[in-house]
């Protein structure tokens, strides 16, 4: 009985292992930016922009309407629906900016997005989600897209993150696995490439 107990955990590190291996050779084939910019011949990236494709997990790097790259991404707990509530664990979708970068966050980069927007929040009080007070109350404090979202009680942080400390395991994962709060999370290298080209502004559409 112990024997197979101690082969079926062999079996599963030994499966596990195999995982992370396979999911290191795959992205140890990923084109660093430098050298996709290079092949395209441009020096620098101007007017970044970014989209965001739920359905696909990917992340486009532009560079005005030039695709530049494209990263892996993995998104909330429950991606395949519609996001109703701030304070859910699914990815909203909509036309947003980042409007502040902490590089001191837990998961490494985290580039907070302006979400609830100003048609978030319109939204949210046609169905009830927040009352009419919250309402006004966003209103008042700016009448055009703010980063502060602590005027509902609590702040929102929705935005674009690396991995963090466990960046070495989840990275290599060759399967999708959603373990935001409804951000979008890069690897750490990934989130490195995006710091050094994007700023505060940049535009970022989130597709279904």
């Amino acid at each position: 009985m112990l024997r197979h107990i101690i082969y079926f955990i062999i079996s599963i590190i030994i499966f596990f292992a195999g995982v992370i291996l396979y999911g290191f050779i795959i992205h140890s084939r990923q084109i660093p930016l430098k050298e996709i910019l290079k092949e395209k011949g441009i020096s620098e990236i101007t007017n970044p922009k970014i989209i965001v494709d739920r359905q696909h997990y990917k992340l486009a790097l532009y560079s005005g309407d030039l695709l530049i790259k494209k990263y892996k991404a993995v998104f909330g707990k429950n991606n395949a629906r519609t996001k109703t509530n701030f304070y859910d664990n699914i990815t909203p979708t909509g036309e947003y900016k980042i409007c502040s970068i902490d590089t001191a966050s837990k998961y490494h980069i985290f580039m907070k997005l302006n979400y609830p927007n100003k048609k978030d929040v319109a939204n949210a009080r046609m169905n009830g989600t927040i009352n009419e007070k919250e309402y006004q109350k966003f209103i008042q404090a700016n009448n055009s897209d703010i980063c502060d979202s602590v005027i509902f009680n609590k702040d929102i942080l929705i935005g674009i993150e690396g991995i963090g400390k466990f960046n070495y395991i989840f990275k290599n994962l060759p399967f999708i696995f959603n373990w935001t709060n409804g951000s979008i999370a890069l690897k750490n290298e990934d989130i490195d490439e995006l710091y050094s080209v994007v700023h505060i502004g940049t535009p970022v559409i989130i597709r279904k």
